[in-house]
């Protein structure tokens, strides 16, 4: 079993900037790709941004030059840095954790979800 433990989100005002933060923990033998996915009132959920194990990341065109995925991996933690906010990128962002369990089971997680709130 795997937990995760998101926290960052929260109000802040266009053009400012907030982290998110996800902590992995419990039996896990080896992360992969970890990553931010938000849903917004009405739409689907949608991918933010993601980094594997060696460090690569990939981004939603939307926020290209805006956001900056990161890992740590001693903690098990992604953080999502995200400045020059918009009212678009208000939503629920959530993490996702995928890897291999101590029981060499494949698992893919995802955390509770954290509101962030941009106002214009």
């Amino acid at each position: 079993q795997v937990q995760l433990v998101e926290s960052g989100g929260g109000l802040a005002q266009a053009g400012g900037s907030l982290r998110l933060s996800c902590a992995a923990s419990g039996s896990i033998s080896s992360i992969n790709t970890m990553g931010w996915y938000r849903q917004a009132p009405g739409k689907q959920r949608e991918l933010v941004a993601f980094i594997i194990s060696g460090g690569s990341t990939n981004y939603a065109d939307s926020v290209k030059g805006r956001f900056t995925v990161s890992r740590d991996n001693a903690r098990n933690t992604v953080y999502l840095q995200m400045n020059s906010l918009k009212s678009d990128d208000t939503a629920v962002y959530y993490c996702n954790v995928r890897g291999m369990g101590s029981n060499w089971r494949a698992f893919d997680y995802w955390g509770q979800g954290t509101q962030v709130t941009v106002s214009s």
